[in-house]
C-alpha cells in the first residue's frame, strides 16, 4: 500500500468513525459566500494539481490526502468558520468529519465547487 493510500484509507477511516453525530452542515453556495464575506476561512480540499487548474478566490489548499500533514495550517481557527469544498462532494464531506473529529467546531461543508456559483 502507498502512503497516499494509506492517508487516504485513514482519513476515510477517521470519517467513519466520526459517524452522523459530528457531521458538519451542508451550505449552498449563498450560505459558503456569506460565511466566507463574514471572515470564514475557504478550504479547497482538493489535490495541489486540481487546485493549480482553478479555485475559489481566497481558499486555502488543504489536500484531504495530506490532512494530518497540513493541518497546522488552521491552527487557532477551531471556533472560526470554516468552508470545505471540492469537485464533488465526497472528498469535502470527508475533510469536514476529520476537521468536526479534531476539534473543529464551526464546520460547513460546500460539496461541490460549482455549487458556489
Amino acid at each position: 500500500m502507498t502512503r497516499r493510500q494509506l492517508l487516504l484509507c485513514s482519513s476515510f477511516a477517521l470519517a467513519l468513525v466520526v459517524g452522523c453525530a459530528s457531521k458538519a452542515a451542508t451550505v449552498t453556495g449563498e450560505q459558503a459566500r456569506a460565511l466566507v464575506a463574514g471572515g470564514a476561512t475557504l478550504v479547497d480540499v482538493r489535490t495541489p494539481e486540481e487546485f493549480e487548474a482553478g479555485h475559489l478566490d481566497g481558499a486555502l489548499n488543504l489536500p484531504v490526502d495530506e490532512f494530518d500533514a497540513k493541518l497546522a495550517l488552521l491552527a487557532g481557527k477551531e471556533q472560526q468558520d470554516v468552508v470545505v469544498y471540492c469537485r464533488s462532494g465526497a472528498r469535502s464531506a470527508r475533510a469536514a468529519g476529520v476537521l468536526k473529529a479534531k476539534g473543529f467546531a464551526k464546520v460547513h461543508d460546500l460539496g461541490p465547487m460549482k455549487a458556489w456559483q
